[in-house]
């Protein structure tokens, strides 16, 4: 049962349905309303027996003995002739998004004990995962949380220690991505409602994978959304109390911004970020593109409301959920979006990087290796905000980048022959530097077995193509393990510091240095040849003397029989100023390949 509190009147704090030891409270904020009922299963649907006191300041309250959890109820607003009946907006479940809200207890799921923490944010690799397409059990169905289940060991295997789900807020229908929120506190019923949403979280923690989710605040609907026009009112024929009324209401997705301004709509959507975290134990939170939180047509007018509410929220979090993790996406190289509040900035730890994603698929998609820019490839390695490599999410693949008149990255390369030797050898070159620069790594799902086509909510994953390319599963599982230092002697790619030591636009090879505190097990050389041409006896320059061991290559035959194997060694590097470092060696590499080199640590 809810633990519930009471004011000064005696009246159970909380917005929407509270259950208590007696029955149910219920609040709804409604200030242009003359008169609000409650009706549901606890009183036979009538319109007329439960009326709501007005208590000020636009809230009604009325106390029910008798409802119980599970009971369907809506609100019945009435403003003059108008008779509204309106899902409660801070109902915890709903029937569907046009439905009735449920009487849900926040309480009642077992966690059994869970006390997840998420892993520090240089040590994070993070899977994009979309419920409904992540993998189906039945033809026509979408996939649940339980169908997702089934393959997280997967996830585990491939070395990935986070998901992000992108949004699971109620939405119209069961097929969509999510970005157009009906009830932001109800989980859509489509993939199984709140507990099936406890019950992913508890198990992918079990697992040792944090869960980020991603909320939509940027707009609400715009369909199935009984927030228009809630209580009657409105302006210029827009949404009323939870919308701006005049042009500030105009987003990409229709006229449905919130009010930002509206002291009782940033609490609801502070308080639906909070109730993630304290009622479901999400691990973080990505807010969806906050450009259209902070401007109104992407950066011509600021919203300065807007970005106050993102600083409160995000504060808040700081103080009550230090541990969490906060990321956005904002696309254009806004430092402030990752600077600290104290100094004016929005305070989230991370964001999505486009100064790495375009240059990085742009230089793996053009067809001829003369225009791959090796420029563009060492500013995408290099770029950061605010002096902390990890304040950026860098991928090749997200949702965005997959649609929308886009599609995966074989399927860029080679739209003939999305699984052929170009699609294969280059989309993984991508990903060899997704695992080897500076910041978060990202992927998206199916990413690792060659998913080709584009993103669709209908289209499941192809799961035969893990066994298929179970070689190139293997590489990104390598490369995960690299990453996070999983054999002691790449503890660089887990560190701030990065340097382009080599640059060869004529031959379209780069060489880059990573490193945490310097020396062996620490200092990681990448080398990446944008070219289709196998390089022997190439030198480049090594940060010291010694013998450097391979430890990926990414042409390697066991990730694909149709790689070239090429013969890739240790380097003994020796000394000589080279590159700007103080030694030098030699090595062989194959076409559109990454190696990934380090030395052993002293016994």
């Amino acid at each position: 049962m809810v633990q519930t509190s009471r004011d000064d009147a005696g009246r159970i704090r909380g917005m929407g349905a509270v259950l208590h030891e007696e029955g149910a409270a219920f609040r709804v904020w409604a200030p242009h309303a003359d008169r609000v009922f409650v009706m549901g299963d606890f009183n036979g649907w009538s319109k007329t027996d439960s009326p709501m006191e007005n208590e000020g300041s636009g809230y009604w309250y009325a106390d029910i003995g008798g409802a119980k959890a599970g009971q369907e109820y809506k609100f019945l607003v009435q403003n003059g002739e108008l008779d509204l009946e309106r899902i409660d907006p801070y109902a915890r479940q709903v029937t569907n998004s046009v439905g009735s809200g449920i009487i849900y207890d926040p309480d009642g799921f077992d966690w059994q004990g869970d006390d997840f923490v998420i892993p520090a944010h240089n040590e994070l690799i993070i899977y994009e995962m979309h419920i409904g397409s992540f993998f189906t059990t039945e033809d026509g169905q979408p996939g649940s949380f339980d169908t997702a289940l089934e393959k997280l060991d997967h996830l585990v295997r491939l070395g990935v220690n986070a998901v992000q789900v992108m949004p699971i807020a109620e939405f119209a229908g069961d097929y969509s991505w999510g970005y157009n929120p009906a009830h932001i506190f109800a989980v859509e019923s489509a993939y199984g409602g709140p507990d099936g949403f406890k019950n992913f979280v508890r198990e992918a923690h079990r697992r040792g994978l944090a869960v980020i989710l991603d909320v939509v605040y940027n707009h609400f609907g715009p369909s199935d959304l009984d927030l228009w026009q809630f209580d009657g009112w409105q302006e210029n024929d827009k949404g009323g109390i939870y919308f701006y009324n005049d042009h500030r209401s105009e987003t990409p997705w229709g006229d449905t911004r919130p009010d930002y301004g509206r002291p009782e709509v940033r609490q609801f959507i502070l308080d639906n970020a909070l109730m993630w975290l304290e009622e479901y134990h999400i691990d973080g939170l990505r807010y969806d593109m906050i450009l259209y939180i902070r401007s109104v047509h992407g950066g011509d007018e600021e919203i300065p409301e807007g970005w106050s509410l993102m600083q409160w929220i995000n504060q808040t979090i700081h103080e009550r959920f230090p541990e969490r993790i906060l990321i956005a996406e904002d696309l254009r190289d806004n430092s402030a979006v990752t600077a600290d509040v104290e100094h004016g900035g929005a305070g989230f730890h991370s964001q999505w990087d486009a100064r790495f994603v375009h240059p990085i698929r742009e230089a793996v998609i053009v067809a001829e290796d003369a225009l791959r820019s090796m420029e563009a490839v060492s500013g995408a390695i290099t770029f950061g905000y605010e002096g902390d490599a990890f304040h950026r999410v860098v991928y090749s693949e997200s949702h965005d980048e997959v649609a929308n008149g886009k599609a995966r990255v074989p399927q860029e390369v080679s739209p003939d022959d999305p699984t052929g030797w170009y699609a294969q050898k280059r989309s993984t070159l991508a990903a060899g530097l997704v695992f080897t620069v500076p910041g978060i790594p990202m992927l998206f799902q199916g990413q690792e077995f060659l998913q080709g086509e584009w993103f669709r909510d209908d289209v499941p994953l192809d799961w035969d193509l893990k066994e298929d390319f179970h070689g190139l599963v293997r590489l990104y599982r390598d490369l995960a393990r690299l990453r996070l230092n999983r054999g002691g002697v790449t503890r660089g790619l887990c560190g701030q510091h990065v340097r382009v030591f080599h640059l060869n636009e004529d031959e379209k090879v780069i060489a880059f240095q990573r490193w945490d505190e310097h020396g062996p097990g620490d200092d990681v050389v990448v080398v990446a040849n944008f070219g289709n041409a196998f390089k022997e006896d190439y030198v480049i320059g090594l940060p010291g003397q010694g013998v450097w061991r391979l430890r990926c290559n990414s042409d390697a035959v066991v990730y694909s029989d149709d790689f070239g194997d090429s013969p890739a060694g240790d380097i003994d590097a020796r000394e000589g100023e080279f590159d700007g470092l103080p030694a030098s060696g030699a090595l062989s590499i194959g076409p559109y390949t990454v190696l990934i080199y380090s030395q052993d640590r002293p016994e």
